[in-house]
């Protein structure tokens, strides 16, 4: 202990190696000596050599391929979403099928993006006819009249002959040969809006495709139906519906959603290396401070 002028006292410090220095306050706390002139490491090498360790080698590789990838991801996924506002534009710009000259059936098959909703002709005789209930046109609530025309080549082609009000009789389809002009149609899937699992009864049709006629017609059936442009009296046509894939869906902001999603998981990657970064450095100086065991 050391004798102060005013006659109090004061506890003496310990000899100060060479080169260390007194600290007056910080992570050390007061008093604490601390190594070198300025109270850390002067060169990179001496905090920073655990970035040269096995284990920051496998973190360093997982950054460097795990950044690519999710940016590659995330242009994917933006190319998609792209591809849908492009196609929903030309759908858009497409004429109805009123407009345009109706072509044979045969040469629009099978149905895809470029064929469906164009005009299709047909020619053959009307048979057996069903209701597809659960079908709205303009916010109300009714059927599509769904009657199978056998073509010439023996195949039967679904038509749609109209929209039905609920509660309302079909018309019967006319009799002997005609030929049919209408929006060409991709088959109904379990996604398609309207459609019905099954529990019908007889005579209706929860869904228009190939494979729910194949149990309940004789005929070999197109895998494609068609709206007609004109109905009858008592029937309202039906506007053909958007391919698959190029309407501005959920699915297709889904894809957008994606985008950012992997954009968000590459800064996370670089996030998370440099906070691993910080701390192992923060470590490593307390560890050169003789800190690392203190609370």
């Amino acid at each position: 202990m050391a004798t102060t002028p005013g006659g109090g006292f004061r506890p003496s410090l310990p000899a100060r190696p060479a080169g260390a220095r007194w600290s007056g306050s910080g992570r050390a706390g007061p008093g604490a000596l601390v190594a070198g002139g300025r109270g850390r490491p002067r060169t990179v090498g001496g905090v920073y050599r655990f970035l040269r360790t096995p284990r920051w080698w496998g973190i360093h590789l997982f950054v460097l391929l795990a950044i690519p990838f999710c940016v590659f991801m995330g242009t994917w996924q933006m190319g998609k979403f792209e591809d849908r506002v492009d196609s929903h534009r030309e759908a858009e710009q497409k004429p109805p099928a009123s407009a345009e000259a109706a072509v044979p059936l045969a040469s629009l098959l099978p149905v895809d993006k470029e064929t469906s909703g164009r005009a299709a002709k047909a020619r053959g005789r009307y048979g057996k006819q069903f209701l597809v209930p659960g079908r709205e046109l303009d916010g109300r609530s009714g059927a599509y009249v769904l009657t199978l025309l056998r073509t010439d080549g023996g195949r039967s082609l679904p038509v749609v002959r109209g929209w039905l009000p609920a509660g309302a009789e079909a018309p019967a389809p006319p009799s002997g040969e005609v030929t049919v002009v209408g929006a060409l149609q991709a088959s109904e899937n379990q996604g398609t809006k309207g459609v019905t699992a099954g529990g019908l009864p007889e005579g209706q049709l929860g869904m228009i495709s190939a494979a729910s006629l194949v149990n309940v017609v004789d005929d070999e059936v197109y895998d494609a139906w068609v709206t007609l442009s004109a109905s009858p009296a008592g029937l309202t046509p039906v506007p053909a519906a958007a391919a698959a894939g190029t309407g501005l869906d959920a699915k297709a902001f889904q894809n957008l959603g994606y985008t950012a999603e992997w954009f968000v998981f590459a800064g996370f990657v670089v996030f998370m290396w440099f906070r691993l970064l910080r701390r192992e450095a923060e470590a490593a100086r307390d560890a050169e401070l003789g800190l690392d065991g203190q609370g």
